[in-house]
């Protein structure tokens, strides 16, 4: 692992936390899961709340790709849990997924804490595969609420390049020049660089792309 905060392709590093669900250890409470893990500057405060609840409203999706939610704030737990009770009675929303309660040691070792904000927390999202790699890493500033429909389409697009070792094209499913198309990885000599045009849409032999399982 590299030095510092934890880097795409390095292994999660090992914690236990305290969160509204009980003690979990991480990441090996979720071996074989993909776990997003992410930060939000404190309890009752209105960004984070609509965050939240459009990580929860999205928890169905994310479950049915084998992936947990698990969310982080420099609050205690019963903050976290009153928080929770809050927007269960205020906004009809049962936060299902668990919220680490953390004394500022994670939010160190994971470099969440807000330049020039104390002990705030960024808007930080940690994509973990099921080997505990970080497959990808999200910081938001303090005023920018995240796009849980990007969180969501990151975990879908990274899972598909793994399995059908293709690349995905900037605002995949809606891409401007291939649509819903994956792109074809480059050629490793002469003569596949030929046989591309063949077996697939080409603009050129570096450049060519196919159907989603195709």
């Amino acid at each position: 692992m590299s030095e510092g905060i934890p880097l795409i392709g390095d292994r999660f590093p090992e914690i236990e936390v305290s969160t509204t669900h009980g003690p979990k250890k991480l990441p090996d409470d979720y071996a074989g899961k993909w776990l997003v893990l992410f930060s939000h500057p404190a309890d009752f405060t209105p960004v984070c709340t609509t965050e939240f609840v459009a990580f929860q409203k999205r928890a169905g999706e994310f479950s049915a790709l084998s992936c947990e939610l698990i969310g982080l704030s420099i609050d205690q737990v019963f903050s976290h849990m009153k928080w929770v009770e809050w927007i269960k009675d205020n906004l009809d929303v049962k936060i299902t997924f668990p919220i680490i309660a953390d004394d500022g040691r994670v939010a160190e070792l994971l470099g969440m804490i807000h330049p020039g904000k104390g002990n705030n927390t960024v808007r930080a999202v940690f994509l973990v595969d099921p080997q505990a790699l970080v497959r990808a890493v999200l910081y938001y500033p303090q005023e920018l609420g995240r796009n849980m429909d990007e969180v969501l389409r990151m975990v879908k697009a990274i899972q598909i390049a793994d399995k059908q070792k293709v690349g995905m094209p900037a605002n995949w499913p809606t891409n401007e020049i291939v649509g819903g198309d994956v792109i074809v990885p480059p050629p490793g000599d002469e003569t596949s660089a030929a046989e591309r045009r063949k077996l697939y849409d080409c603009f050129d032999w570096w450049f060519c792309h196919k159907k989603l399982g195709g």
